[in-house]
């Protein structure tokens, strides 16, 4: 087994850094955004950002019984010892990885500063200047928000015409790409446990579709989230039905666990298929994408790994010619991870924001200017990831029965 112990691995003086202590804070956004902090003798400090969801905090917490005393600018070495410390707590998948993800993003942060660098500068350099941004929407005024899921006041929430509303309402935001739930109570009738969805279902999508396509036309790029919901059949037929539709893609069709049965719907439809962000690890992607069993393949860096992770995945992604366009519900902090990812591979496409219903998202960080302009986030040049923390409003916003950041 090989020793993942505390080691003296020699460095310049001005690089010999120790971990000192790892603190999280649970915000209670439109998720729970699981932020991690990490501080060092340096007298620097580096902030990331776990998936969303229970679980994390407790999992980081154990971290420090092996990380305190490391070097940070040891990111690589550090995600692996992650996983092998914690591989009989199921670490090579799950949790684990989420929790790992977001230690990994706030130790590129650390290595940033301490080199006086972007982080993008350390995953290898710059493709693009900017970052373009897909704005997720939701049809309907929203009145509540619990547990990740948006409830609305109007009846005709799910009516066609209130995606078409909602896209043009978004669309003179600027952003140029939109994404929107496509999934919906109805798709429970008659059955909600076989996945099959009747015509009268299908036909209702088809014209949610074709009327946010007549109210946007055909120069924005437009996805549709299915969030798992399909029998093999079925994602079929309505993958068959929206191919008119000149769609950016149709997202998790299926459930995630099967990838053959997931290839067999990518090949039955010209409609472009995405998936990924509920996978684990490059090894859990591999065969995917050297299958072609996905035409855009969704990681999400906060769950699978990480950065470095998400850049094996690209890698792969783009030995197959396919684009990358990650997954993303975080906070600032995690978003602005992805941005540096974004300007670091050369395959990325374009970068999920949804937190459009957060009035408070851009008070997170310490700038006066929005973080989006016009549907672009542009690449930071300020060392590490480039945006710190606005902790009193974290604080103000911290998930009830949390500690939050000493």
């Amino acid at each position: 087994m090989k020793d993942f112990s505390n080691q003296i691995l020699n460095r310049n003086a001005d690089r010999d850094v120790e971990i000192t202590d790892i603190q999280t804070c649970v915000v209670d956004g439109n998720f729970e955004w699981n932020l991690i902090k990490i501080e060092t003798d340096a007298g620097v400090t580096g902030i990331g950002e776990s998936y969303r969801g229970g679980g994390v905090t407790e999992l980081v917490e154990y971290t420090k019984r092996f990380l305190i005393g490391e070097n940070p600018l040891d990111v690589e070495r550090l995600y692996r010892r992650i996983i092998q410390e914690m591989s009989g707590h199921g670490g090579t998948t799950g949790k684990v990885i989420t929790a790992a993800s977001g230690i990994e993003i706030a130790l590129w942060d650390v290595a940033g500063k301490i080199l006086d660098v972007p982080v993008y500068q350390l995953l290898g350099g710059k493709f693009r200047d900017e970052v373009r941004i897909y704005c997720d929407c939701h049809a309907g005024e929203a009145y509540a928000v619990e547990d990740g899921y948006t409830e609305y006041a109007d009846a005709d929430a799910y009516s066609p015409k209130a995606y078409a509303n909602e896209a043009r309402r978004v669309l003179d935001m600027g952003f140029t790409a939109l994404k929107f739930d496509l999934d919906l109570e109805m798709d429970n009738d008659p059955d909600p446990f076989n996945g099959r969805l009747s015509n009268g279902a299908i036909e209702h999508k088809r014209e949610i579709v074709e009327a946010v396509r007549e109210e946007i036309g055909y120069n924005i790029d437009l996805a549709f989230d299915c969030h798992w919901d399909y029998s093999v059949e079925s994602a079929k037929r309505l993958a068959h039905k929206l191919e008119e539709y000149d769609l950016m893609w149709l997202e998790d069709l299926i459930p995630p666990e099967n990838m053959d049965a997931q290839t067999e719907v990518t090949k039955a439809t010209k409609t472009p298929v995405a998936t990924g962000e509920n996978r684990f690890r490059v090894h859990e992607l591999s065969n995917l994408i050297y299958d072609h069993g996905v035409d855009i393949v969704t990681p999400d860096p906060t769950t699978v790994g990480g950065l470095g992770e998400t850049m094996r995945i690209a890698d792969r992604a783009e030995e197959n010619y396919m684009p990358i366009s990650p997954h993303n519900v975080c906070s600032p902090i995690g978003t602005m991870a992805c941005v540096h990812l974004g300007a670091a591979i050369p395959n990325f496409d374009l970068l999920e924001y949804h937190a459009l219903e957060v009035d408070w998202w851009d008070d997170l960080y310490t700038r006066d200017e929005p973080l989006i302009e016009d549907g672009y986030i542009e690449v930071p040049e300020e060392p590490g990831l480039g945006i710190e923390l606005d902790e009193a409003v974290a604080k103000d916003h911290r998930l009830e029965g949390t500690d939050g950041f000493d």
